[in-house]
């Protein structure tokens, strides 16, 4: 699976790392329909540090179609909001 984190780049993750990440997606969500600013910001980087250690980054130059778009580290609640689908950022 290819993943895009905004504004960084892309990397390849084993599908078999989404459950993993499906749970801080989990977390994520519940802060979101909470209004948990401050939980928020500490899940979402949690994931989007998950990410970048567990794939492996592709080439700046290379052009393939993300599978899953993630947002940017800055990213607003509002913004990410507007991201989600029903299972959240992550589906499954």
């Amino acid at each position: 699976m290819i993943v895009r984190i905004m504004g960084e780049g892309q990397v390849i993750l084993a599908d078999g790392h989404l459950a993993e990440l499906d749970k801080l997606d989990d977390e994520l969500l519940a802060e979101m329909e909470n209004g948990d600013s401050p939980g928020f910001r500490r899940t979402l980087h949690a994931l989007l540090t998950k990410v970048r250690d567990l794939g492996e980054p592709l080439p700046d130059d290379s052009l393939e179609p993300s599978d899953l778009i993630l947002p940017a580290p800055d990213a607003t609640l509002e913004e990410v909001r507007e991201l989600l689908g029903d299972d959240g950022l992550i589906p499954g």
